[in-house]
């Protein structure tokens, strides 16, 4: 991959970095895409949603917070613990960035920065299939549950209407590729941890794919897919994304932070908010969520009050 030749000088500015993570995250989603769509034809399945529409358009998700309640990196790190990957103190490291994450509704870029160290310690040394295998037995423990299901509405509503649909998160891509295979979507773009051999270095591929690599990722991945980004949607909950919504033609703020709240009303983008069973503040609703999106969101409030009590 060229853009590899850009690992060495550590003095490459945060910009070069970021597009440097972008690439490699764009790279990881395709080959990963188009594995899944090799597997498919090899076993003469037809793909659950069919391409009846515009070819030219998709739509770019972020997960934490806009698909997922919470940080996927802390439901990963649970299960982790669980198998004995680490001890108690580094759990309750996990546990206090995600109850920061959670309470305060924003990314710290101290807290990610901790997280992405902690997992990186973690997972090196240990084989990259391990860690995929893993991954899937987690989802099904920690993280199926806390899917927002108005959200998955619309991405279900992009994919009828014949669009591809990728999640753009920091997370590590292997997760990100287990939660976007399970949830029936296109693929994932995420964080690229190094391997060689098949084994984790401890190492990245650029930076954390966070904020302004959101934004590089998805245009190398459009420029690669011939994609028309004006004709695109992306999905977010932060502000830290502003520069991935304003890439596309049609920006939509997921459970906003206030600071994404207030830039979306400035811009009159499009909100939904699926934290309460209150009617939130909505600006040009997408007719795609549907009633079924609606349901999604307050079953969605029914469930995480009931467990709160």
């Amino acid at each position: 991959m060229a853009a590899l030749r850009w690992l060495t000088p550590r003095r490459r500015s945060a910009t070069a970095r970021s597009v440097l993570a972008g690439e490699a995250s764009a790279e990881a989603a395709r080959k990963s895409a188009q594995a899944e769509e090799a597997t498919a034809l090899d076993t003469g399945s037809e793909p659950d949603f069919p391409v009846h529409g515009d070819d030219r358009a998709a739509a770019f998700f972020d997960l934490d917070n806009t698909v997922m309640q919470g940080a996927a990196i802390f439901h990963f790190g649970r299960g982790l613990y669980k198998r004995k990957f680490f001890e108690t103190r580094d759990l309750a490291r996990f546990a206090w960035q995600q109850a920061y994450f959670r309470l305060a509704g924003l990314e710290d870029p101290e807290h990610m920065q901790d997280a992405r160290d902690s997992a990186l310690s973690i997972v090196k040394g240990h084989r990259v299939s391990e860690l995929k295998s893993i991954g899937e037995e987690i989802y099904d423990e920690y993280m199926a549950e806390r899917i927002w299901p108005g959200t998955r509405a619309l991405a279900q509503a992009h994919l009828d209407a014949g669009q591809k649909v990728w999640l753009v998160t920091a997370a590590p891509v292997e997760i990100a590729q287990v939660i976007a295979r399970r949830l029936g979507l296109t693929g994932a773009l995420g964080t690229v941890a190094e391997s060689v051999g098949g084994v984790y270095t401890g190492k990245l591929v650029g930076e954390p794919l966070h904020g302004p690599a959101k934004a590089e990722a998805v245009r190398a991945l459009a420029t690669a897919e011939g994609l028309d980004l004006s004709r695109c949607a992306a999905y977010s909950d932060s502000h830290n994304d502003i520069p991935m919504l304003s890439l596309v033609g049609h920006p939509y703020a997921i459970n906003p932070d206030s600071k994404l709240r207030k830039h979306a009303r400035e811009l009159e983008w499009r909100l939904r908010d699926y934290r309460t069973g209150r009617k939130a503040a909505k600006v040009g609703i997408p007719a795609a969520a549907g009633v079924g999106a609606v349901a999604g969101g307050t079953a969605a409030a029914i469930a995480l009050h009931r467990r709160r009590r």
